[in-house]
C-alpha cells in the first residue's frame, strides 16, 4: 500500500519495512501449583524507512503549508557558562553553525535560558518565529555573539517558551535542540515546574537535549529526551560542540519522514500491557488515544531519517479454552505516515502471534531481541548503581568494581564495542574490571548517557533459539472492498486477511 503525494519525481519515494520478531510459545499450563503461568507474549517490531532518493523532508518547503522545519535553539546563559570562558565561546560557535545551515524559509528562533527564558532572535518579547533567509541568519549570528550570562538554570521554562513558539508553526518537523552545562537547580523557584512542562511539550516537539563542560546531569537529559522523542548528548571538549551541531542539524535536515504511527489491534481478550522504542534507545511510547476500530490503539513516532529502529511490544492474553500447538494472532501491527508530499510505500499489516504449548522447554524460549534488551536494562542499571556506590568514595569502592566489572560483561555479551569503549574509560586498566582513580562526576555522565544507548542485534550465537520467519501473506492483494468470512466464529474483514481479527485468531486457510 502507499500513501501519494505530489512527488516531483519518483527519487523523492519513501518505503516503510515492517519486520515482526518473537518466540511464539508461551505455557498453557501453570509452571507450579497455585502459581500462574507467564501469559505475556514480547514481540520485537523492526521498523525501517528507506529511499534511494530521500533528500530529506526539511530541505525544502511543504507542499502547500510553509516551511516544512520549525527549529528552537535554546542556549544556557547561565552563570556557570563563565567558568571556564571556552564553554560560552563554544556555545556561541555551535548555535551560530546551525543557524547558518537553516535552509531558505525554514522558521526559527534563538533562546537564552538562565531564570527564565529570552527570545534572542527574533528579539526579546517576539512570539512570532523568524523566517531563515540570509539577512535573518546574519541577524540572528549577530544576537548570538553578543549573548552574557548570568543568573541560574530553570530549563522548565526555557522548553515552555519553546512549546509557545511552536504552537503557532504548522511545520511538519518541530524540534528543540537544548544545551545545558549544569543541573535544574532552579525550577523550583519558578512557576514553570519541569514535569508540568514536559507534559505540556510531549507530543508537540523532538528535543534533542546535549550537556558541556564538567557538570551537567546524564539523568536530566535522559529525563528530557525520553519524554520529548529526543536523543541526549555531551561533548567532552567545548571545542567540539561545533562540529558536534552540524552533524545533528545535517541529520535533521535529512529527514524522511516526519512522523510514523504504529497501530496495534488486539483480537478479543488480549490487552496491550506495553509499546516502548529499544533501539537505538528506550522511550516509553503512549497510546494517543485516537482510536481506530473499536479496539485498536495508536502510538506515535517522529523525525525518522534513512534508519532503522525496534520496538517492543507487550501483550497479555488467557489460553482458556484455547487450541494447544496451534498459531492464533493476538494483534496486528501496522504502520501509517501522515501525508507530507511524498510518495510512501507502507508494508502490508503483520500478525503478532501465540501458540500455547504444555512442553514448559518450548515457553521457556525467548526471542533474541526480547533478551538483548534485557541484557541493556541490566547493564544500565549496573552503571548507574557502581556510579552511586562511588559517590561514597571510600566505603563504597568493592560495589562500585563489582558493579563496573558486572557492565563489562554485560557489555561483551552484547558485543556493544562503542559501551565496551565507554565502559574501559571508567576502568583502572584494560581486564582488571575495577574503577580507576581520579574520575571526575562528569566521566560518570559520559558513561550514564553511554549506557542508555543500544544497537541492533546481529546474529543469534550458534544454537540460539531463533523465530521462524512470518508467514507468509497473499500472493496479490484482493479487490477493494473484498470480504472474507471466518468460518469459525463468523468474523468478516478484508479478504487478504491472514488471520481472524474475531474471537479465534486462527489462521484463515481459504483467504484468497
Amino acid at each position: 500500500m502507499s500513501v501519494a503525494g505530489d512527488a516531483q519525481n519518483a527519487d523523492n519515494g519513501v518505503e516503510v519495512t515492517l519486520a515482526v520478531g518473537q518466540q511464539k510459545e508461551l505455557p498453557a499450563v501453570p509452571a507450579a501449583a497455585g502459581r500462574p503461568p507467564d501469559r505475556e507474549m514480547h514481540a520485537i517490531l523492526e521498523i525501517g524507512v528507506s529511499g534511494s532518493g530521500t533528500a530529506g523532508i526539511a530541505t525544502g518547503p511543504a507542499r502547500g503549508s510553509g516551511p516544512a522545519l520549525a527549529e528552537v535553539l535554546i542556549v544556557d546563559t547561565s552563570r556557570s557558562m563563565l567558568h571556564p570562558a571556552g564553554k560560552l565561546h563554544a556555545a556561541k560557535d555551535a548555535t551560530a553553525a546551525a543557524i547558518r545551515l537553516l535552509p531558505e524559509g525554514t522558521a526559527f528562533a534563538v533562546l537564552s535560558g538562565r531564570f527564565d527564558a529570552t527570545v534572542v532572535h527574533p528579539g526579546p518579547g517576539r512570539t512570532v518565529m523568524a523566517v531563515a533567509t540570509p539577512a535573518e541568519r546574519e541577524a540572528a549570528e549577530r544576537a548570538v555573539r553578543i549573548l552574557q550570562a548570568d543568573g541560574g538554570t530553570a530549563i522548565g521554562t526555557w522548553l515552555d517558551l519553546a512549546r509557545r513558539l511552536l504552537k503557532q508553526q504548522s511545520a511538519p518537523v518541530k524540534h528543540v535542540l537544548l544545551l545545558t552545562d549544569g543541573r535544574n537547580e532552579h525550577d523550583e523557584r519558578s512557576a514553570m515546574q519541569l514535569d508540568t512542562v514536559l507534559d505540556a511539550c510531549d507530543g508537540r516537539f523532538v528535543c534533542d537535549a546535549w550537556g558541556i563542560g564538567d557538570d551537567w546531569d546524564a539523568g536530566l537529559l535522559l529525563r528530557i529526551t525520553r519524554r520529548l522523542h529526543g536523543r541526549a548528548g555531551a561533548v567532552r571538549r567545548a571545542s567540539e560542540l561545533p562540529a558536534a551541531y552540524e552533524e545533528l542539524v545535517g541529520a535533521l535536515l535529512g529527514t524522511a519522514v516526519p512522523e510514523l504511527r504504529i497501530r496495534l489491534t488486539p483480537t478479543p481478550g488480549t490487552v496491550i500491557r506495553q509499546v516502548k522504542q529499544v533501539v537505538p534507545n528506550e522511550q516509553e511510547l503512549l497510546a494517543t488515544g485516537d482510536g481506530f476500530g473499536e479496539r485498536g490503539a495508536e502510538y506515535v513516532t517522529r523525525a525518522w531519517g534513512e534508519e532503522t529502529r525496534h520496538f517492543q511490544v507487550v501483550l497479555s492474553a488467557d489460553p482458556t479454552g484455547r487450541e494447544i500447538g496451534e498459531d492464533l494472532q493476538l494483534a496486528a501491527v501496522d504502520v501509517t505516515v501522515p501525508d507530507f508530499g511524498r510518495t510512501v510505500e507502507l508494508p502490508a499489516p503483520q500478525p503478532i502471534l501465540v501458540r500455547w504449548t504444555d512442553n514448559p522447554l518450548d515457553a521457556s524460549r525467548q526471542h533474541p531481541g526480547v533478551r538483548r534488551h534485557e541484557l541493556y536494562q541490566q547493564a544500565s542499571a549496573a552503571v548507574a548503581r557502581a556510579y552511586r556506590a562511588w559517590l561514597r568514595r571510600t566505603e563504597g569502592r568493592a560495589t562500585a568494581d563489582r558493579e563496573l566489572a558486572r557492565a563489562l560483561a554485560l557489555a561483551a555479551e552484547l558485543g556493544d564495542t562503542p559501551l565496551l569503549d565507554a565502559l574501559r574509560r571508567v576502568e583502572a586498566a584494560p581486564g582488571a574490571g575495577r574503577v580507576r582513580d581520579g574520575l571526575k562526576d562528569v566521566d560518570w555522565q559520559h558513561l550514564i548517557l553511554s549506557s542508555a544507548m543500544t544497537t541492533p542485534p546481529g546474529q543469534p550465537a550458534a544454537g540460539a533459539p531463533q523465530a521462524p520467519p512470518p508467514e507468509a501473506g497473499p500472493a496479490a492483494a484482493s479487490g477493494p472492498g473484498e470480504l472474507v468470512a471466518c468460518p469459525d466464529c463468523s468474523w468478516i474483514g478484508p479478504a487478504d486477511s491472514v488471520y481472524c481479527g474475531g474471537d479465534c485468531g486462527r489462521m484463515l486457510k481459504g483467504a484468497s
